[in-house]
């Protein structure tokens, strides 16, 4: 019986392992040990001769993608901006989506239109699949993204600093795109699915908010079943797990990214999404994604024993 359950056991690490290689560059199949989760450091910003930040100069390497488990971009999340900061200084936003188009544009040629809501820009990307998997990736860099079939929606808000907020934005998308345009085959490049279940935004938690508490209840209850304490640290939008340590939340994020479930991290605890309204497949669907890899990771730690 033991024997049985090992094989079994064995078999399902090797299909989570299929599915990690599945949608990973190359160079971090099979690998889970030597992707460091630890920061390479920032780098700092390069102007060109016009006092302008020179974006398509600062960057020749990027460090390890969050979404393999390398360091997020970002300690912590930037969030939505509010729409009423936006309408408070509309001078400023423009100046700001005017810098955030030009490093974009630069660093991954990618052209940036209207986000169809205050506080976001739009980045159309070449299909829905790319859109997807931008969206996976730069999220797991701590920063909020969402996705209109093609469009990816990036923040952008007055208060956004060139060396801060814009730079994060900036890193995160030109980070993503750099292994997904240089480092994916075409295969790969379809992995992260086309119905991403994504966040609630501030806005829309605020426009229905018992429907949004009870929303959050739903996902919570279902992750308590696990046995782990959840995050005092709370995001609209987020539910976070407490882990033992970061290769474990490393580990996992891995594992519940392979579910098309948005998923990112913040040293030892794993953030994963809560929608507006209640809805009960959607929580079984991150309930279950995450659950499923606990089990397994929990089995697989008391078999090497």
């Amino acid at each position: 019986m033991k024997s049985t359950q090992h094989r079994n056991l064995a078999a399902e690490l090797m299909a989570l392992d299929m599915k990690v290689n599945a949608l990973l560059p190359p160079r971090y199949q099979h690998c889970y040990t030597s992707v460091s989760p630890n920061s390479m450091g920032s780098a700092g910003l390069r102007y060109g001769p016009d006092g302008r930040v020179a974006w398509d100069q600062v960057w020749t390497t990027f460090c390890d993608l969050a979404l393999a488990g390398g360091p997020p971009h970002r300690g912590k999340l930037l969030e939505p901006v509010p729409e009423t900061e936006v309408s408070a200084e509309p001078g400023q936003h423009r100046d700001v989506v005017r810098e955030i188009d030009r490093a974009i544009r630069l660093t991954t040629g990618l052209p940036v239109v209207d986000g169809y809501a205050p506080g976001w820009i739009g980045v159309q990307c070449g299909s829905v699949e790319e859109a997807a998997w931008l969206q996976l990736a730069v999220t797991a860099e701590n920063v909020s993204a969402r996705r209109r079939l093609s469009l990816l929606q990036l923040p952008a808000g007055p208060a956004f600093r060139v060396e801060k907020e814009i730079k994060n934005v900036v890193v995160a998308l030109a980070k993503a795109y750099h292994y997904w345009d240089g480092h994916l085959t075409a295969d790969q490049q379809s992995m992260a699915g086309k119905n991403i279940w994504e966040a609630a935004t501030p806005a829309e938690a605020a426009a229905t908010p018992s429907e949004y508490e009870a929303a959050v209840e739903e996902v919570a209850n279902r992750l308590r079943a696990a046995g782990l304490p959840l995050s005092s640290r709370r995001y609209v939008g987020w539910v976070g797990v407490e882990l033992r340590d970061e290769e474990e939340t490393v580990w996992l994020l891995r594992a519940v990214l392979v579910e098309q479930v948005l998923a990112r991290r913040e040293e030892r605890t794993l953030y994963l999404p809560v929608g507006a309204t209640p809805s009960a497949d959607q929580a079984e669907r991150v309930a279950e994604a995450f659950c499923r890899a606990w089990d397994l990771r929990t089995e697989s730690r008391i078999t090497r024993r």
